[in-house]
């Protein structure tokens, strides 16, 4: 046995061992001896692999399985620009609390520098986004299996915490399993398949507190970030009776928790200021609010209490009062007062905005993306998983659609990025074994448009992939570059059109393909169907901006 096929053995053996049953597998060379012994754990049932030819579109993959499994994946590739591919992903999950292993295989310090093919440096390549545990070059001499498996146990440990980690290991040739002497001591693990080291990680649980005052006419809004955290600060405000306004990802959570989630709760909040009557006195941010202006808009006017991760907490505008990692039912003795009339307050806004966007909705030629975000989330089954693309359909959903309790949503908020979102999806979707779908944009499928490429041998996601096809860039015209001073430039350069005939890129793939063109036909194309599919909407990015600028100011003269 050769030193790289003996390193590689025993590094998926412990991986097994530390519980980590899934791993995303990217072709090359330098990796071979990895890709050897993942096909013979495969083999004997220990773990299941799956393989993508793209590193970023594995990377997010491994992102999605991650996050609906809970346990740390592993994604393997070979030197050189494969790992630059994995960068992204990395990323999100670094801002998203997610554990990967990146086993990023390399070449041995002697071809560095030397302009050896694929070579670059890799160690660290992350930066502060991952940990980096660097193997050391295998050979022939006893000693190195407890290095080897100590080195993987101290990557996975780590990952559990909720951190990507980068297992750097450098190969020598020959890359390919030989035969030959026997090692020269022996490469078991610890006996009844247990880890080599066992670790405890602490959790953020309820400690080190600080008292602050929690006024009776106080506004809780939950982002993404831990269910845990989210659902323990909902039942505070269950019981103190504050209104709260959760995002799309934070709302099944809130509700668990025991709390009302206000479904006009974006409308209200970013439609024009709010009327006395809604004007809180604090707000309490839990986890990280990414989607409405409205919510920065109202922190810089009340005192802010922030419960999330330390040392990262979501205060852009650094306008937090207080920080800490917790709250729960023991933090109701700071609540000053209780006024019965606040809650009730916010609850009849609600009623009013929510008729007055139905009928907003009714007056409008079917489809736009709030149609669809609105008949998507509607017409979900029980117990289903959505997943929601950035840019405009995260924020369609959560300005219209209302919260289900019975449904889990996923996104990709760590850095919002528009790229493997696809790929997401389908890990979630393997990971699940839920009926799932994904509403994303054009241009974000378009960004991802190899998570649809899967080998024939492999597991294929229940994943059904709704398109809302506006051919370009919807999301800018909502912002300042789409006003009508910049029209000149804004197609070329902000609404990108792109001209992608969807179905024939699906055709591509052998992914069917539906396209929608009545609200009955996109009802229809929702039933939940086995395998990977696409439903495809058209609609028009002209009246963009002007549609959503009627629906806030339908809104606030409902409320006002």
């Amino acid at each position: 046995m050769n030193p790289s096929t003996a390193m590689a053995g025993v590094v998926v053996d412990e991986l097994v061992r530390n519980d980590v049953r899934q791993v995303v597998l990217c072709p090359g060379s330098r990796n071979a001896p990895l890709s050897f012994a993942l096909y013979e754990a495969v083999t004997a049932g220990r773990l299941t692999l799956h393989v993508r030819v793209d590193e970023r579109s594995a990377g997010f993959f491994a992102l999605g399985l991650a996050r609906m499994s809970g346990r740390p994946v592993a994604v393997a590739c070979t030197s050189g620009t494969a790992v630059a591919n994995l960068h992204p992903a990395v990323l999100e999950a670094h801002h998203s609390g997610v554990g990967l292993l990146l086993i990023t295989a390399d070449r041995p310090p002697e071809l560095h520098g030397t302009g050896a093919n694929q070579t670059i440096d890799q160690r660290g390549i992350f930066g502060s986004a991952a940990i980096p545990v660097d193997f050391p070059v295998a050979e022939r001499r006893a000693g190195l299996n407890p290095v080897w498996r100590g080195l993987v146990c101290r990557g996975v440990a780590r990952a559990e915490t909720g951190r990507p980690v980068q297992l750097n290991i450098p190969f020598r040739e020959p890359l390919v399993p030989t035969f030959g002497d026997e090692w020269p001591d022996t490469l078991d693990g610890r006996p009844d398949g247990l880890r080599w080291t066992t670790s405890s990680a602490a959790r953020s649980v309820p400690g080190n507190r600080v008292d602050f005052p929690l006024p009776a006419r106080t506004l809780m809004v939950v982002g993404s970030g831990d269910p845990a955290r989210a659902s323990s600060a909902a039942g505070v405000a269950a019981k103190a009776g504050w209104p709260v306004i959760a995002e799309p990802v934070g709302a099944a959570a809130a509700i668990a928790g025991g709390a009302r989630v206000l479904r006009s709760g974006p409308l209200l909040l970013g439609s024009g200021a709010l009327p006395a009557y809604l004007r809180p006195d604090a707000v309490v941010v839990v986890g990280r609010p990414t989607l409405s202006r409205g919510v920065r808009g109202l922190m810089d006017r009340v005192p802010v209490y922030g419960i999330g991760d330390h040392p990262q907490w979501t205060d852009p505008q650094y306008v937090a009062t207080h920080v800490r990692g917790w709250l729960d039912q023991d933090d109701l003795v700071h609540v000053t007062g209780h006024d019965q009339a606040w809650l009730a307050a916010w609850q009849d806004a609600e009623d009013t905005a929510a008729a007055a966007v139905t009928g907003f909705l009714a007056a409008e030629t079917w489809p736009t993306g709030l149609h669809v975000a609105h008949d998507l989330v509607a017409a979900l089954p029980p117990a289903a998983t959505l997943f929601l693309g950035s840019s405009n359909p995260v924020r369609d959903v959560d300005l219209i659609a209302a919260p289900r309790a019975d449904v889990a949503i996923h996104a990709n908020r760590g850095v919002a990025g528009i790229d493997g979102n696809l790929s997401t999806a389908a890990g979630l979707a393997l990971a699940g074994g839920a009926p799932t779908y994904a509403l994303v944009g054009d241009l974000t499928f378009l960004h991802d448009a190899n998570g649809l490429l899967i080998g024939p041998g492999e597991p294929r996601p229940d994943l059904a992939v709704v398109v809302l096809n506006d051919n370009g860039g919807g999301i800018f015209s909502l912002l300042e570059q789409g006003a009508a001073e910049h029209r000149a430039s804004f197609e070329r350069v902000f609404g990108t059109p792109h001209g992608v005939d969807i179905a024939a890129l699906c055709a591509a793939h052998h992914v069917p393909h539906t396209l929608a063109s009545t609200p009955a036909e996109f009802r229809a194309a929702l039933a939940p169907t086995a395998g990977l599919r696409v439903i495809e909407v058209r609609a028009d990015r002209e009246p963009l901006r002007d549609l959503h600028a009627r629906l806030r100011a339908t809104v606030n003269d409902a409320i006002s």
